[in-house]
């Protein structure tokens, strides 16, 4: 897996000079587009986008500050149409418009080219189940709520506080299929995973695709694979960490890849720091190398 991702991102250097082929580059490493654009931002720690940008813009300074082509030469040849358009990007990266940059000789930002590789540390055990499910609905109450990625996210967690008592008991009338009981359903608005980024959040249970949800929200679910991971620790750092570990370590050591769906988190809040039990679903697909063994 870290092979062909290196693959595709050798690709990706090569294109940084027009319009970048992120279809191709996932080819390459023979997985989804979908997942390719998250399992990049896992790993990176950065969407694609904001990556490619920074490269592109790194390499274009070089060109700026040799003053053998003119800026809008410059911008063209990066793939932006319009001398503006480009100076936006570089300010983004650079802090500085090309101009300035080219007239001071200023301290840029460099983006390194980056590539993957295996860090075998041994001290993380997953536990997991693979399981196929029919179409099923979520109904619950559903909010926007912002990604945090180390702490308590206040807005989800008010959005939590805030439901009535009628709606949870109806919820709870409705569970009828795992995962049993109330849980939490995440859909993320973007594919880079950014601190700050938005996502639908549902608070509900698993119920039939012909619920009558009444006043509650819902959100159907397609039949297909899920890979169930269990967990232990304190919260809400434990969760954290396992979804940094499923995108980092499992998914490049095992035959799935992700696909467009909810995730799915059935847990027991408790105070900062205390230990909890919770059971994360994450919706899968084999990946293409291995649809066929």
């Amino acid at each position: 897996m870290l092979e062909r991702l290196n693959e595709a991102l050798d690709h990706l250097e090569a294109g940084l000079d027009r319009e970048v082929d992120v279809a191709e580059a996932a080819r390459i490493a023979a997985v989804s587009e979908y997942h390719f654009r998250r399992l990049f931002s896992a790993l990176a720690g950065m969407p694609l986008p904001v990556y490619v940008r920074r490269r592109k813009m790194t390499l274009a300074a070089a060109e700026v500050l040799a003053g053998e082509h003119t800026l809008l030469d410059v911008a063209v040849r990066y793939g932006y149409s319009s001398g503006e358009a480009f100076a936006r990007a570089f300010r983004s990266v650079h802090g500085i418009g090309p101009g300035e940059a080219r007239r001071t000789g200023a301290l840029l930002t460099a983006q390194p080219r980056m590539s993957f590789r295996v860090v075998v540390e041994g001290s993380t055990t997953m536990r997991y189940r693979i399981v196929e499910r029919e179409a099923f609905r979520i109904v619950g109450r559903k909010a926007r709520v912002p990604l945090v990625h180390e702490g308590v996210n206040e807005v989800a967690a008010a959005h939590l506080e805030g439901l009535d008592e009628q709606a949870i008991v109806r919820m709870k009338e409705l569970s009828d299929r795992e995962p049993e009981g109330i849980l939490s359903a995440a859909m993320y608005l973007t594919d880079g995973r950014e601190e700050g980024d938005w996502a639908d959040y549902w608070i509900g249970v698993a119920t039939g695709p012909e619920t009558v949800v009444g006043e509650l929200d819902a959100l159907d679910v397609p039949a297909g694979t899920w890979a169930v991971f269990d967990n232990d620790g304190p919260y809400p750092t434990a969760l954290q960490e396992l979804w940094r570990d499923v995108f980092t370590q499992w998914f490049p050591s095992n035959p799935y890849t992700s696909r467009p769906g909810p995730e799915l988190l059935l847990t027991r809040p408790v105070e900062v720091g205390e230990e909890t039990h919770s059971q994360l679903w994450i919706p899968v697909e084999r990946s293409k190398e291995n649809a066929g063994g």
